[in-house]
């Protein structure tokens, strides 16, 4: 478990192009370390303009997309090409833009997919597909991701993990079904607390006045059930990477100074 840093960006844009330029040097020196990198990947208002930053930037040929590898961390549970799915939209902000190799983008699969509307066993095939990609090297049925990103909601969740949901108690299983889910649509899937915590690096996304009392309140360590994002953690490093007004609420010890 690594304890949380906290990086504060000026404005929700400032901030998308640094975490993007973060991102690129992570990938790059994962690349030359290990020859490949992955990277779990986050929807959501954040998570789309990091991926839009990361497609508008000069930098971004410094990546060899044809050794990264990348997943999501849910997905709401819709038809394939829905525009409310995850992928659909990573689609739109920069995968078709980049030279990424098909067989390294894995996306979780849709409502009318091989496994027609089982949730559950959809879920079960996305585990499936992490525990081939692991090694002997990683930590458990999943690859030591090197960056895992999650947007933070306005209720402290993170992926498709809500507060006081069944979910968030999982300890064994990698990915799971959701069902009821308070967000709609109400069925999705999503990796669990164990599958997040087997990153080596773990990035917590928040802009916006909205999710200045979330971010408060998980880093106040109210325990997961309480506060999903509080019990998202990597194995190396943990980052909250925030906006000004995002921070607004954060106590005098908690609040960094400003990077830009």
């Amino acid at each position: 478990m690594s304890a949380p840093q906290v990086v504060v960006h000026r404005d929700k844009e400032l901030m998308a192009k640094a975490v993007a330029a973060r991102l690129i040097t992570k990938i790059v020196d994962a690349q030359a370390a290990r020859g490949a990198a992955s990277v779990v990947l986050t929807g959501g208002r954040n998570g789309n303009a990091l991926l839009a930053a990361l497609a508008e930037s000069p930098a971004r040929d410094a990546v060899d997309w044809a050794r990264l590898d990348l997943w999501w961390g849910d997905e709401r549970f819709l038809p394939e090409g829905d525009p409310e799915r995850n992928v659909t939209q990573a689609r739109e902000a920069l995968l078709d833009a980049v030279p990424v190799s098909p067989s390294r983008v894995h996306p979780m699969p849709a409502s009318d997919g091989p496994y027609g509307s089982d949730a559950d066993a959809a879920a079960t095939a996305y585990a499936e597909e992490l525990a081939k990609a692991a090694g002997p090297e990683d930590h458990g049925p999943v690859p030591s991701f090197d960056v895992l990103m999650l947007g933070v909601g306005p209720d402290t969740h993170i992926a498709s993990l809500f507060p006081g949901h069944p979910a968030v108690r999982e300890t064994e299983r990698t990915v799971v079904g959701i069902h009821g889910a308070p967000k709609p649509p109400p069925t999705r899937i999503s990796l669990t607390l164990p599958a997040i915590r087997a990153a080596r690096e773990v990035w917590l996304l928040a802009a916006g006045e909205d999710k200045a009392g979330a971010v408060a309140f998980a880093l106040s360590s109210p325990g997961e059930l309480q506060a999903p994002a509080a019990g998202a953690y990597g194995r190396s490093r943990t980052l909250w990477l925030i906006d000004t007004t995002a921070a607004a609420k954060l106590p005098p010890e908690l609040r960094p100074p400003r990077t830009a």
